[in-house]
């Protein structure tokens, strides 16, 4: 599981890049998200170039935002020349604040309110993707009322198995994201935008699932899609320029995961879009995709100080440490994987079995359950890797918890990024009446 950003240095210490862990734990504290940024560069221009080549330069790489989004993180996204997906109205807020191109920002989600709706508009969103009728009608209002022609796309379900977790799929038509194939809502709201004075109908979009290890789910999907686009065409006269096909790709949390490189997904389901479009006389079609796990998670690791060790004698031995769910609550959500090692004896062999437990009041607060680690004592530092997505953009305040910081690491030297949270933080938008 260690990579070409993580190593094990002469001190037999964990090292991410070029930092050694345990002196970014006295300098930072624990718990500690740490984000290597030649990795999240790494990964970004890997999916830049694979689309360039596969598509002739005739597409965009949006990172998904949700994964893992900062002010630095927009930065960097923005200087590898991607576009940013975004979910809310705090993650357009972001990207403002950052000075990111807002024409490069694709709106997601389905239940953007009123004033997200405003706000995307106001500032220049470069495509809505839209959910349902509901959110249309919301849009053509607003635009009309800020004398606006608006561009669209519309999030559809196109009814592919994705292979994962019932949790992240989102593809089936039993989903609360977007508008069905099956029973023509799809083809019903986009007849009814084309008829709109303040839309412009430029896309599609779909996305099938997260953590696909799999890559015929995603070329099934790229032609189930352009099969629709030229039903839509040949039905109404309508001509959508522009596919997206989401993201999804499976990264490795544990040994046992195997992913594809990534450009030869993209290369894969090019070659679909090709011979379809070819066939069905689309031309040349603008492409979009939208990693986030898979440029973010890699890149991140978690560490923590182990406190309690609690050897329950033929059933099961806890480790705890200072962080858990509040920090990590992927495992309390659906069960999710990491491999776990001590970074100040980043080399010593795994013997035990044990279960990692955090410190939130919660009998499901783990963070792994019967993990191989080397036998731990208090005061050790614990490393779980692969949680820079989905890790901080989930954290959460439970039993009173501040959020840990955030340090960016580059050739040895240590950013701080997001400053730790402490107890006046949590008590920020608190407010105490006078007369209690």
């Amino acid at each position: 599981m260690l990579n070409d950003h993580l190593r094990i240095n002469e001190k037999g210490n964990l090292e991410i890049g070029g930092c050694d862990t345990t002196e970014l734990v006295k300098e930072f504290g624990t718990p500690l998200y740490v984000m290597d940024e030649m990795n999240i560069r790494h990964n970004c221009r890997r999916y830049k170039q694979a689309m360039d080549i596969f598509y002739d330069g005739n597409g965009l790489v949006l990172y998904a935002g949700k994964a893992f989004l900062t002010m630095a993180m927009c930065k960097i996204i923005e200087q590898e020349g991607l576009g940013l997906d975004v979910v809310s109205g705090g993650e357009i807020y972001t990207a403002i604040k950052t000075g990111f191109p807002m024409e490069r920002v694709y709106f997601h989600g389905n239940n953007k309110t009123p004033e997200e709706i405003s706000m995307g508009i106001e500032h220049g969103i470069g495509r809505f993707v839209v959910d349902n009728q509901t959110e249309l009608e919301a849009i053509e209002r607003i635009a009309a009322e800020q004398s606006k022609r608006v561009k669209v796309s519309f999030r559809i379900k196109p009814g592919v198995d994705a292979h994962t977790h019932e949790f992240i799929q989102t593809g089936q038509i039993d989903s609360k994201f977007g508008v069905a194939l099956e029973n023509g809502e799809a083809e019903e709201i986009i007849a009814l935008a084309a008829r709109m004075k303040h839309i412009d109908v430029v896309g599609v979009h779909c996305h099938i699932g997260s953590q696909i290890f799999a890559l015929e789910p995603f070329e099934r999907t790229a032609e189930v899609m352009l099969s629709f686009i030229a039903d839509i065409r040949d039905q109404y006269g309508i001509h959508i320029t522009e596919l997206n096909l989401g993201g999804g790709f499976g990264i490795q949390y544990t040994e046992k995961d195997e992913p594809l490189e990534y450009d030869q997904f993209i290369e894969a389901v090019s070659k679909v879009v090709k011979r379809v479009c070819h066939e069905k006389g689309l031309g040349r079609m603008y492409m979009l995709m939208e990693p986030g796990r898979s440029i973010a998670a890699p890149a991140g690791i978690t560490l923590y100080r182990v406190g309690n060790v609690k050897d329950i004698k033929d059933v099961r031995k806890y480790i705890s440490i200072d962080g858990g769910m509040c920090d990590n609550p992927r495992y309390a959500l659906y069960q999710a994987e990491y491999t776990a090692l001590l970074a100040n004896r980043a080399a010593a062999a795994k013997t035990e079995i044990v279960t990692i437990a955090g410190k939130c009041c919660e009998s499901g607060d783990l963070i792994a359950k019967d993990i191989a680690i080397p036998p731990a004592k208090p005061g050790d530092i614990m490393a779980v890797l692969a949680t820079g997505a989905y890790n901080y953009s989930m954290a959460m305040n439970y039993n009173r918890n501040g959020k840990p910081p955030v340090v960016l690491v580059k050739d040895g030297k240590s950013r701080l990024i997001v400053k730790r949270e402490d107890y006046s933080d949590l008590l920020r938008n608190d407010i105490l009446p006078v007369d209690l």
